[in-house]
């Protein structure tokens, strides 16, 4: 292993790059309404939308102050977290692993530009749309980078059977969602779920520290492949009814589900997303248990449709998973808004 230079601390990287009280009062009143939908107190659709990764700056701003426009028409049934995933776990370890390792997809990893560039990127978002937004916990020690900007954290596929991931997400103060494993074993998700809800003491940072639980941890279906390589979807009628119960057994704070639409659920066939939504909705509407269950979606979506190899130069189209376009994301918003408690 070859130490190749100390990089700032969280706390030293905050104060470089400080939050202002404008965006502090932004947070602190979109932590409150995720909070009320976790906790059943308000009955907006969440929905989690955004790219498969935040590979370019301007592009993401570009597609978030569209997604403003949209929030304003649907606001009276829908809140939106816009995805910024600036680190992406990949399967065996190799090719671009998002902005906080790559700021320029095409250039050598450069860490320090990438701490930099995904705070940037995050204040970006809060100050020119409004938006306080969503990213992905892939390394939990990183997690303070941006912890005073976040508004909603996902465990991934990939970590969500991991210690440190599940007490770490015990001491966060927004919703956190888990996944259910890539080979689809649900109590997996519903044991890091536990975790996450009870009070831990573990090592962080240097520090032993003493959390008192997340009330709004939760599950993320994503579908899973079997030992086959097979895609299996998991947010169907019967699984949804499976999880509510998964949940019963447990007595968990605030059961919710949020449905990944795209991963396995689709195949990663992005235009399912489509289809799948408003099936998840349909169990939503047919059966009380599901509705007050079903708390949002998650969608990948972009400018572009589909996906593109890094330097193609396609702006506004995903290099990792293909996204939905934004003609065909606007318009399943505004579908979304009408099918929700109608």
């Amino acid at each position: 292993m070859q130490f190749i230079r100390k990089l700032p601390t969280p706390a030293e990287l905050k104060k470089e790059f400080p939050l202002t009280p404008e965006i502090a009062a932004l947070k602190e009143t979109r932590d409150q309404e995720l909070r009320d939908i976790l906790e059943g107190n308000s009955d907006k659709l969440l929905l989690v939308i955004g790219p498969c990764s935040a590979d370019n700056e301007n592009a993401v701003l570009d597609y978030i102050l569209r997604l403003r426009g949209v929030q304003e028409k649907v606001q009276e049934r829908i809140f939106i977290v816009p995805r910024i995933y600036t680190n992406k776990p990949r399967t065996v370890g190799t090719g671009y692993k998002g902005m906080l390792h790559q700021p320029d997809p095409e250039k050598k990893e450069d860490m320090l530009k990438g701490i930099i560039a995904i705070r940037h990127m995050h204040m970006r978002a809060a100050q020119e749309t409004g938006f306080t937004c969503a990213d992905e916990m892939l390394y939990p020690e990183n997690h303070r980078y941006l912890s005073d900007l976040l508004s909603y954290v996902a465990i991934g596929a990939r970590s969500v059977e991991d210690q440190q991931h599940r007490l770490t997400a015990s001491g966060l103060g927004i919703p956190v969602g888990m996944k259910n494993p890539t080979a689809g074993d649900l109590t997996v998700m519903m044991n890091s779920i536990v975790a996450a809800q009870s009070a831990q003491t573990f090592l962080y940072r240097g520090w032993e520290v003493r959390t008192n639980g997340n009330p709004l941890a939760h599950a993320i279906l994503r579908g899973y492949v079997d030992r086959f390589g097979r895609s299996h979807a998991n947010y169907h009628y019967e699984d949804l009814r499976l999880l509510s119960d998964y949940y019963a057994e447990r007595e968990l704070k605030n059961p919710a589900v949020v449905v990944d639409t795209n991963h396995s659920n689709s195949g990663k066939n992005y235009l399912e997303q489509i289809r799948i939504s408003k099936d998840i909705l349909h169990s939503a509407r047919v059966s009380g248990d599901i509705h007050r269950l079903v708390k949002g979606l998650m969608i990948e979506s972009y400018l572009e449709d589909g996906a593109q190899k890094i330097g193609d130069g396609c702006y506004g189209k995903s290099i990792t998973d293909p996204c939905l376009g934004w003609d065909k994301s606007e318009r399943l918003i505004y579908e979304l808004a009408e099918l929700w408690r109608d």
